[in-house]
């Protein structure tokens, strides 16, 4: 599970990237609203939501990127229980 947190990080260092390269008044709307993502993928809720995340993917062995979204939107949705 290990790659879900460092996509997070590459994430936030491409849109830090990207950030950079916006330098128009048309496109600062745009970079306020990235800024505003960014800074919720280093919130302490998120983080926390992430651990929470990891923990019960973790105990039901969903490690693939497929079992992955699976897990996320069970937990979203719902699903039966076993």
């Amino acid at each position: 599970l290990g790659f879900f947190f460092l996509d997070t990080d590459r994430a936030l260092v491409l849109l830090e990237e990207y950030c950079k390269k916006l330098r128009k008044p048309e496109e600062q709307q745009l970079k306020k609203a990235i800024r505003k993502v960014m800074g919720i993928f280093r919130s302490s809720l998120f983080q926390a939501l992430l651990g929470s995340f990891k923990k019960k993917a973790t105990r039901h062995g969903t490690t693939s990127h497929t079992s992955m979204r699976a897990a996320l939107a069970c937990d979203v949705l719902g699903c039966p229980k076993d």
